[in-house]
């Protein structure tokens, strides 16, 4: 399947109104790590409680496991927009919440348990709701792009935010500082008010199925299994959250340290930069040359070759090296995760094109939560190098299962 006649570099960029979602998403997605980089230092100062640190882990991705569906469900039934600017008041009531939590030095842990839960769950709204808008707003023939200089602008917001985060930390102080995060999500809530996109269909669809239980979960999937496509995207983005997702960077300060470096605080600053600047990097290559178009096979390559890469850098005991794996780490994992979601938005039956994107989510986000079991737990039985070479291995082995299964004659077709 081709998503793009007659690839053209950017070609997302061409619409106006892409162009405003992305700058204003941006700056959303910076103000999100700002929040991020302010609020979990003041909770390490405050409480040096490593089981608080575990909750942050948990209260991020185990709501996309629950809700991603029901969000999905939502955005095919309600405007795009509203939802957003939702989710948006979401993470600026937590801002908020963080700032005069501070600012009267009265937070207590539930009150930081309370608030990354309702930070999580703006991101299961904001999710689905922002991967339909873009679609209404390029279509399908510029929807490649548009997914992929999405995920890129997100590794932007992951590389500016610790710098503007550490900067208001340094300049006002963690209260001051959230306040003025309030204001950064402005922009985007704002120009969402009157953006003419986002309605398309939601009263012509008024009449779907609701909710995202369980049950609503398990027909959904009965319903698109006959796509090949979509189950092998959804299952390979599972799989590959499941067993590594990004449970390798919370570790990153041992990894730091068994890589032997003299300024631990910088190498592992460095290391962390490396992957969200691989992915800036691979987003901006690849869109500038309209490379890689979507199909399973090629997302599939591109997973086992990032398999290859976390392997590489468990395993090895050069910091240069390591720092240089992060990197075509980020590249790959944006290549393959943007062309999975492309192709499952692009395949899903438009009428439950918000749910497909919702279970797309689950399998891509709320899996991530037990890679803290696969690479986390078992590292501290076994140690991290180990850990993380063996779930990357596992992850290769059913990559190449997936490879077969999506080049096997029959159901939908890729090419």
């Amino acid at each position: 399947m081709a998503t793009d006649s007659g690839p053209r570099s950017f070609a997302a960029l061409r619409h106006p109104g892409y162009r405003a979602y992305l700058v204003t998403g941006t700056l959303a997605m910076m103000a999100d790590n700002i929040e991020h980089i302010i609020s979990y230092w003041v909770i390490f100062e405050k409480f040096r409680s490593p089981l608080l640190g575990g909750v942050a882990v948990l209260t991020h991705w185990l709501p996309f496991l629950f809700f991603s569906v029901f969000s999905g469900a939502l955005a095919d039934r309600f405007d795009n927009r509203r939802l957003i600017q939702v989710a948006m008041l979401m993470y600026m009531v937590v801002s908020l919440g963080w700032a005069l939590l501070f600012l009267t030095d009265t937070i207590q842990e539930w009150h930081a348990v309370v608030l990354l839960t309702v930070h999580g769950l703006a991101g299961v709204v904001w999710g689905p709701s922002s991967q339909m808008l873009i679609h209404d707003i390029v279509g399908g023939e510029h929807l490649q792009s548009a997914v992929r200089l999405n995920a890129t602008s997100r590794n932007l917001g992951i590389l500016m935010g610790p710098a503007v985060g550490g900067a208001l930390l340094l300049l006002f102080g963690p209260a001051i500082g959230l306040l003025a995060n309030v204001l950064i999500y402005v922009p985007l809530l704002w120009w969402l008010w009157k953006a003419p996109y986002g309605e398309q269909r939601r009263r012509a669809q008024s009449g779907a199925a609701r909710g995202g239980g369980f049950r609503a979960t398990l027909a959904l999937i009965r319903q698109v299994s006959g796509n090949r496509t979509i189950i092998s995207m959804i299952l390979l983005v599972g799989v590959s959250s499941f067993f590594v997702g990004h449970a390798y960077q919370a570790q990153m300060p041992e990894y730091a340290n068994d890589l032997g470096t003299e300024e631990i605080h910088l190498s592992y600053s460095v290391l962390l930069g490396a992957s969200a600047a691989g992915a800036l990097a691979g987003g901006l290559i690849l869109e500038s040359r309209a490379l890689l178009q979507a199909s399973p096979i090629t997302a599939i390559v591109l997973t086992i070759l990032w398999c290859i890469a976390i392997t590489g850098f468990a395993a090895t005991d050069n910091y240069p090296l390591a720092v240089a794996l992060m990197f075509v780490a980020g590249f790959l994992q944006l290549a393959f995760s943007s062309m999975a979601q492309t192709l499952v938005q692009v395949e899903a039956p438009a009428q439950l094109r918000g749910r497909v994107i919702g279970l797309f989510n689950m399998s891509n986000n709320g899996l991530r939560a037990f890679s803290g079991v696969t690479v986390g737990f078992l590292g501290s039985l076994i140690g991290i190098h180990w850990s993380l070479a063996l779930s990357a291995l596992a992850l290769l082995a059913i990559t190449v299962v997936l490879l077969a299964f999506a080049i096997r004659p029959g159901g939908t077709p890729e090419g």
